[in-house]
C-alpha cells in the first residue's frame, strides 16, 4: 500500500506538475530542490507513473555513492509499500536487485557510465535523473556530458533531469541547452525547506593548527567531541557528526567513550550491517545515537532520528601529482554548498539544530562549491572513457569545466603505456576491453596481463585488493593483507571476496591479450610462485612508475623519481625492491609515505616497467665538472652505470660544459685583467651605443658560445679545459669586424685617457659608468670633463697621496664651486704641492711646487 501520508509531507510534491510539463515540452529540466524536500525519492516515483496520474515510464536514477543508491531504493520501495526488487530496484558494482516489474532503477553514476558505453541508446529507459549534480563528481559530470550527446545524436526523446540541492541551477540549465535552439533547459524549483533548522557557531579554542594532507589537529577533534556532548545535553534527538575521514571518525569515537548514547561510525567502507543499522534508526525505547560520518551522509540519505548536526567544517578532496603518478587526499574547509547540505540532514523529520565548529567570521571566506573533481583528480579513467566515446580531447563534450591540459596529457601517457590508446589518443580494441572491466585502466591492465602470468583467479584477487585499499590494521604488506582478506570474516573481507569473484568473471569474458615481453622478465613460471611474488607482479603491472629500489642511504627511490619511505617497524624494510600499491605525498613531505606495497624481484620490476626502460650515454654537469657515463635505467632508477671517460659523445660533452657555464658563470674561463677590462668596455658600449657592439652578459655570451668560444669549447672535455681558454682572446671574436666598427673600439671606449699633465690614466668601466681616477693637480687647466662615446666620465679627483678628495662629472662647475673647499682642507696637509686660486688657468703637474719651479 502506498504511504500517501509520508509522501504528502515531502515539499517537492508541489513542483512535480511543473517538472512533468517541462519534460513533456522540452525534454530536459534542472530540478533545484533543497535538502530534505524529497527530490531523490518522490520525484522518480512520479516520473515513472508509480504515483500520481503520469504516464508509465522506466526511470534510471544515478547517485554518486553506493550507500545512497541502496538507501534511495529502500526508501522508494517503502513509500510504495513494497520490497526492493519490485517496482523499485537498484544496481551497484557486484550487486543487482531488479525484476521484470521494475520501473525505477537506482544506480551509481559509475555504473551508468558503463551502461552508456555498452549501450549508448539506453534501450528501454525513458527518463534519466542525475541526482546531486552539485557535488561535481567526475563520473556525474561525464555521464551528463554523454547523455547530452545521446539526446543530440541518437535519442532526442530521452528525458533528462539534472537535480541539484544548491543554487547553481543556471549553470546546469545552460549546459542542457536544448538541441533544437530552444535555449537553456527549464529550471523547476521546489521552495520547501523541510522543517527548518537553526545554526549555532561553536568556534574552537585559539591555537588550532590548520589541517594539511590527512593530518587534523587533535585539539580540533577534542573540540568536536565536546560539542557533541554539549548538543546531547541541550537538545532532543540523535546527533549526526560530520568528520573528514575514517581516521578522524575512529579518534572521535574514542573521545566519546563512556557517553550515554550509541556511537556508530558511518563511511563508505563501513560493514553493510552498520550502514543498515544507521539507516534503520533507533528501535522504540532504544538509546540515543551519535552517528560519526564522512561526507557519504551529506546527500541522498535520511538518517532517522537525527535532530542535531555537528559539523567539523572539514572535508577531503583528492589531489594528484601527475608528474609522479601519486595521488593523495587533502583536508580542506568544507564549502558553503556542502555545509548547507550537511545542515539539511538535521531537519528531515523535525526542526533541527546545527553546530558549526568554526567561527562565524570565517563563514564568508569559504568556497561556494566543492572543487570540481575534473580539476584536481587523476583523469586516466576519464581519458579512456572519452576516447572510447570517440572524443579523445573531450573538447566536444558538454562539461561545466574543461579537463586541465596537463592532467589529460599525463592520463594519455598512462593509457598509451598500457596499450589502451593509439598515437592519436583514440581507443584501441584493448582500450575498449579495459573500459568494459569497470576498473581504473591501471588495474584493468594488471588484471588482463596478470591473468596471463599467474592465472585469472589469483590476478583477480590481488586486483580486488588494489581496487579497495584494505583496512590499515591489515598492515602495509600486500601479500600479508591478501592472506588476511582470505581469512577475514569482517566487512572488508566479504566485499573483497565478492569483488574478486566479479573480476574473475570479467577477466574470463575479456579476450586475453597476447603475452607481452615473453622471456624478458616475469616468465611463464610466475604462475607457480607464492603469494608474495604474485602480489608483487600484479602490483607492478598496475603501477609500474611506483616500482622502487632501496637506496644506500635509506628509503626507496621509485621509478617515477619520487623518494619513498616505509613506516618504522615495517616488515618490508629489508626488501631490495618493492612494488608500491598505495602511497601519498603531501606538499610538506619530501618523500612519499608507503601505505601498502608488495615484494618484487628485479626481473619482474624490469618486465612490468619495460616501457620506462632506457639505455644510453648520459653526459651532464654535476658537482662542478662533467660527468660522462653509460646508464641502463628504469625511469629514475639506475640499474647499471659505467664511466665513459674520453669516449663520450662530443656533442653531449659540449652541452654539459655549456650547462656548467650557465650554472656557475663565465668565471670558469681564464680571465686576465686585460680580458676583464675588455668585457667591461664592451658592456659599456652595448649599453650606450647598442648594436653592432655585442651584449656580453653571462646569458648572452653562453647563448653565442658557438661564435666566440669555438674551437676551444669543442676541444674541451672537463672543467680544467675551460680554465685554459683565454677569455680575452675569445671575446675579441665578437667585435664588429665585418662593419669596420671594431677599429673604433679605442676611440669610443679608450682603455686610457691622456690628462693635461700628460699622464695616460686607465678608465674603469666596471661600474656601468666610466670612471677616471686622477690626482687633482694633473687636471689643472682643463675646463671640460672628458667624454667617452659621448658620455662624461665620472672624475675621481685624488689628493697628492692618492686618496679621494672629490668626485665630479662637471669639472667646470667643480673648479668654480667645489675646489675652494677642497683647497682649504688639503693645502695645509700638502703644502709642498701647488694649490692655485684659479685651477682652470693653472699649469697641470704631477710634481711638487719646488720641482715645478726647477723644471721651469
Amino acid at each position: 500500500m502506498i504511504r500517501n501520508d509520508a509522501l504528502d509531507l515531502l515539499p517537492v510534491r508541489h513542483a512535480v506538475p511543473e517538472l512533468l510539463t517541462a519534460l513533456a515540452e522540452r525534454g530536459t529540466a534542472v530540478l533545484h530542490a533543497p535538502p530534505g524536500t524529497g527530490k531523490t525519492t518522490l520525484v522518480p516515483l512520479a516520473l515513472a507513473g508509480l504515483i500520481g496520474d503520469g504516464p508509465r515510464r522506466r526511470v534510471l536514477v544515478a547517485e554518486p555513492r553506493r550507500m545512497a543508491v541502496r538507501a534511495a531504493a529502500r526508501r522508494m520501495a517503502w513509500l510504495l509499500g513494497e520490497e526492493v526488487g519490485g517496482a523499485v530496484g537498484f544496481s551497484v558494482r557486484g550487486e543487482r536487485r531488479v525484476g521484470p516489474a521494475t520501473r525505477v532503477e537506482v544506480v551509481t553514476t559509475g555504473l551508468l557510465l558503463q551502461r552508456l558505453q555498452r549501450d549508448p541508446e539506453l534501450a528501454g529507459v525513458d527518463v534519466v535523473l542525475l541526482d546531486e549534480c552539485h557535488e561535481r563528481h567526475l563520473d556525474a559530470d561525464t555521464a551528463l556530458a554523454f547523455l547530452v550527446d545521446v539526446r543530440a545524436a541518437l535519442r532526442p526523446e530521452l528525458k533528462l533531469i539534472a537535480a541539484s540541492a544548491t543554487s547553481d541551477a543556471e549553470a546546469w540549465a545552460e549546459l542542457l541547452t536544448i538541441v533544437d535552439g530552444g535555449g537553456p533547459a527549464p529550471i523547476v524549483r521546489s521552495e520547501g525547506e523541510g522543517h527548518g533548522y537553526e545554526v549555532r557557531f561553536a568556534a574552537p579554542p585559539a591555537g588550532i593548527r590548520p589541517a594539511h594532507g590527512t593530518w587534523v589537529d587533535p585539539a580540533l577533534l577534542r573540540h568536536v567531541a565536546a560539542t557533541v556532548r554539549l548538543a546531547l545535553e541541550r537538545h532532543e534527538g540523535d546527533v549526526l557528526c560530520f568528520l573528514p575521514g575514517t581516521g578522524e571518525i575512529a579518534r572521535t569515537a574514542g573521545l566519546l567513550a563512556g557517553l550515554d548514547a550509541e556511537v556508530l561510525q558511518l563511511h563508505g567502507r563501513a560493514p553493510a550491517a552498520v550502514q543498515d543499522a544507521v539507516l534503520r534508526g533507533t528501535e522504540p525505547g532504544g538509546r540515543r545515537r551519535v552517528v560519526l560520518s564522512t561526507s557519504v551522509a551529506e546527500s541522498s540519505l535520511t538518517v532517522p532520528g537525527v535532530r542535531i548536526v555537528v559539523d567539523s567544517g572539514l572535508a577531503r578532496e583528492p589531489r594528484m601529482d601527475h608528474a609522479r603518478g601519486l595521488g593523495s587526499l587533502a583536508t580542506v574547509p568544507v564549502s558553503v554548498a556542502a555545509a548547507t547540505q550537511r545542515s539539511g540532514r538535521s531537519m528531515r523529520e523535525a526542526f533541527g539544530t546545527v553546530y558549526r565548529c568554526w567561527a562565524e567570521a570565517e563563514d564568508g571566506s569559504r568556497a561556494r562549491f566543492p572543487s570540481p573533481e575534473i580539476r584536481i583528480a587523476d583523469l586516466t579513467d576519464f581519458a579512456l572513457r572519452v576516447a572510447c566515446w570517440g572524443d579523445p580531447t573531450a573538447e566536444g563534450l558538454a562539461l561545466l569545466d574543461a579537463p586541465p591540459a596537463g592532467a589529460m596529457a599525463a592520463a594519455r601517457s598512462v593509457l598509451a603505456a598500457v596499450g589502451a590508446v593509439d598515437e592519436d589518443g583514440r581507443a584501441t580494441d584493448r582500450g575498449g576491453r579495459l573500459a568494459r572491466l569497470g576498473l581504473h585502466p591501471r588495474l584493468g591492465r594488471a588484471l588482463l596481463d596478470g591473468a596471463a602470468e599467474v592465472g585469472v583467479r589469483r590476478a583477480a584477487e590481488v586486483v580486488a585488493l588494489l581496487s579497495e585499499e584494505p583496512p590499515r590494521e591489515y598492515g602495509d604488506d600486500l601479500a600479508a593483507a591478501w592472506r588476511s582478506a582470505r581469512r577475514g570474516a569482517d566487512g572488508y573481507g566479504a566485499r573483497w571476496k565478492a569483488e574478486a569473484r566479479r573480476l574473475e568473471r570479467s577477466a574470463g569474458e575479456a579476450a586475453a591479450e597476447p603475452e607481452r615481453g615473453a622471456g624478458s622478465g616475469a616468465g611463464s613460471g610466475a604462475g607457480a610462485r607464492g603469494d608474495d611474488a604474485v602480489a608483487g607482479l600484479v602490483t607492478a603491472l598496475a603501477f609500474p612508475e611506483r616500482v622502487a629500489r632501496a637506496r644506500e642511504q635509506g628509503g626507496y627511490l621509485m621509478v617515477s623519481g619520487s623518494g619513498a619511505r616505509l613506516a618504522e617497524g615495517s616488515g618490508l624494510r629489508a626488501t631490495p625492491w618493492l612494488a608500491v600499491a598505495v602511497a601519498d605525498r603531501t606538499a610538506r613531505d619530501a618523500t612519499a609515505r608507503v601505505r601498502l606495497a608488495a615484494v618484487v624481484d628485479e626481473g619482474t620490476a624490469r618486465w612490468a616497467a619495460d616501457h620506462l626502460r632506457a639505455t644510453g650515454e648520459e653526459v651532464h654537469w654535476e658537482d662542478g665538472d662533467v660527468v660522462a657515463r653509460s646508464v641502463d635505467r628504469l625511469g629514475a632508477v639506475e640499474l647499471t652505470v659505467r664511466p665513459l671517460g674520453s669516449g663520450a659523445e662530443p656533442a653531449l660533452v659540449r652541452e654539459a660544459l655549456l650547462d656548467g657555464l650557465r650554472r656557475e658563470g663565465l668565471g670558469l674561463l681564464r680571465w686576465s685583467r686585460d680580458a676583464s677590462e675588455l668585457r667591461e668596455r664592451l658592456a659599456f658600449l652595448y649599453g650606450e651605443v647598442g648594436e653592432p657592439w655585442p651584449d656580453v652578459a653571462d646569458g648572452a655570451l653562453v647563448d653565442r658560445a658557438g661564435e666566440w668560444l669555438e674551437p676551444e669549447l669543442s676541444r674541451a672535455s672537463r672543467r680544467a679545459d675551460l680554465g685554459r681558454i683565454d677569455a680575452g682572446a675569445a671575446l675579441r671574436r665578437l667585435l664588429p669586424w665585418a662593419t669596420g666598427e671594431a677599429g673604433r673600439l679605442d676611440e669610443l671606449a679608450p682603455e686610457r685617457i691622456e690628462v693635461p699633465s700628460g699622464s695616460r690614466i686607465r678608465v674603469d668601466y666596471g661600474g656601468g659608468r666610466p670612471v677616471l681616477s686622477v690626482k687633482l693637480q694633473e687636471m689643472f687647466g682643463l675646463a671640460e670633463t672628458p667624454r667617452v662615446a659621448g658620455v662624461p666620465v665620472l672624475v675621481h679627483l685624488l689628493s697628492p697621496a692618492g686618496r679621494p678628495a672629490a668626485v665630479t662629472a662637471d669639472l667646470a662647475s667643480f673648479w668654480r664651486e667645489g675646489y675652494r673647499a677642497v683647497r682649504a682642507e688639503l693645502r695645509g696637509r700638502y703644502p709642498r704641492h701647488p694649490w692655485p686660486e684659479d685651477p682652470s688657468a693653472a699649469e697641470p703637474t704631477r710634481h711638487t711646487s719646488a720641482r715645478l719651479r726647477r723644471e721651469r
